[in-house]
């Protein structure tokens, strides 16, 4: 049966309910009702078993399909590569995996070297195994100890939540990998320094305290988001990226910037990190890489981070001991070739930062009309609405309202997203992450949807 053709699926449905098991869902309503199956994707729409069109504004439920759906080249790149060669082990090379190289390093200015995975958690382990490996080669063990932030999320696997201060995300999943420190997050709305008249200075000051209280000769990497994605859309406050990248070179702490969701255009530049000026020694990156055609992640380091790898030939173990199965696979450089073909060729880029912009407009329009909408905020098409009790005290609504929301608006025919199990009673941020392909059309349809949920969820 061409299951496309007709959308007579009710089998697969089945199969579905009885046989696989979703990410981020309590299956038990599916004893009773039907899982959700998403057929097709054409531009910025998507079609479930029922044939019902949706305006897909969180690019593939995660932040993923950076230039959306339906696009030929790539797949015909990804078809024509698996033919001539599908995989080999990067311990060798591979055409594809050598030409996306060089592209991705002329957009990062600084950085010199790709370690390619299969995840943006198997992308952040390798950088924590590399900091691992330099403190006990350069450091005597000492340099081991990792600073990540509070509210960040850099992966599912045991280490990488060891990393993520998101505390439902880790909960049940301990005990986790020693060695990881947590230092403040930097919403200003939710500010934690209530006297602090210059807040960015006043995280930066928080972060420095935490690493005089552990040593600075303990501590190898500090590892961040540039904006913070899953614990709330987050942007830095002025002077923050300033003082952290001062931070590391004063206590010769690497700087390690988790662009899983950021990068490939998410903010209107090509990594979150260049808006603001700093220069990283790793950069990971993945969903956008190549907006979900294939699977792909990078570890990018600087060419003096990649030297202390090689610099005792002699030594069997002097070098990176490790590798990605599916790192090897050349479907994903393949795929993110074209991928970044198509944001260059179609100004993407541009289109990025202007509907970003129109967008944060139409969200502020609704908190000027919603006494529920808090806070707005965000960087080109990546922006999240906080919804609360009362604006005075910025009591979060309950969950259960802002998923109400949320369901709303799929009811409607748009899709956007939430924080979900993140950091307790502050899963109260709507989440909007649209390809970079949209139209003001396209956004205005989305924000009216939330207009008209937030009117009937709290009439």
């Amino acid at each position: 049966m061409d299951y496309l053709a007709t959308n007579d699926i009710q089998d697969i449905v089945e199969s579905d309910r009885e046989h696989v098991w979703h990410h981020l869902i309590q299956h038990k309503p599916f004893e009773t009702n039907e899982p959700r199956i998403i057929v097709e994707g054409k531009g910025m729409r998507v079609w479930d078993q029922k044939g019902k069109e949706h305006i897909d504004a969180v690019s593939g439920g995660v932040w993923t399909v950076n230039v959306g759906y339906g696009r030929e080249r790539i797949a015909n790149a990804v078809r024509d590569q698996l033919v001539k060669l599908n995989y080999f082990a990067q311990s060798a090379g591979s055409i594809p995996g050598a030409i996306f190289a060089e592209m991705l390093l002329d957009k990062m200015p600084g950085m010199k070297r790709v370690y390619y995975s299969n995840s943006g958690s198997e992308a952040n382990e390798k950088v924590f195994k590399m900091v691992r490996q330099i403190s006990h080669n350069k450091h005597g063990g000492n340099k081991s100890k990792i600073l990540y932030r509070h509210r960040d999320y850099h992966g599912t696997t045991i280490t990488t939540l060891s990393a993520g201060g998101q505390e439902q995300r880790n909960a049940q999943y301990g005990p986790y990998t020693p060695g990881f420190v947590e230092i403040p997050h930097c919403l200003e709305y939710r500010n934690q320094f209530d006297t602090a008249e210059d807040y960015g200075a006043a995280c930066v000051k928080a972060t420095e305290e935490v690493i005089l209280r552990e040593g600075p000769d303990t501590i190898g990497l500090i590892c961040l988001e540039p904006i913070t994605a899953g614990g709330g859309v987050i942007t830095p406050p002025k002077g923050y990226w300033e003082g952290i990248q001062a931070l590391c070179a004063k206590y010769e702490i690497l700087l390690h910037i988790d662009e899983v969701v950021c990068g490939l255009g998410r903010t209107g530049t090509w990594f979150g990190y260049q808006h603001y000026g700093v220069k990283p020694d790793f950069v990971t990156m993945a969903k956008g890489v190549a907006s979900g055609y294939a699977a792909i992640s990078c570890t990018v380091t600087t060419e003096a981070v990649f030297d202390m790898f090689k610099d005792n030939a002699s030594d069997p173990m002097s070098y990176f001991r490790d590798i990605s199965t599916f790192g090897g696979c050349t479907a994903g450089p393949a795929a993110a070739i074209e991928n970044m073909k198509i944001i260059e060729e179609e100004n993407l880029l541009e289109n990025c930062t202007k509907m970003g912009e129109y967008c944060l407009g139409l969200l502020n329009d609704l908190k000027s009309k919603h006494k529920v909408v808090g806070d707005v905020r965000g960087k080109g098409l990546f922006l999240g609405a906080e919804l609360v009790k009362d604006r005075d005290t910025k009591e979060p609504v309950d969950e259960k309202l802002v998923q109400a929301v949320v369901g709303d608006c799929m009811a409607n025919g748009v899709i956007i997203g939430a924080t979900n199990r993140s950091v307790p009673g502050f899963n109260n941020t709507l989440c909007l992450s649209p390809a970079l392909i949209c139209t003001k059309d396209d956004l205005d349809k989305i924000v009216g949807a939330i207009d008209a949920a937030l009117t009937r969820v709290f009439a």
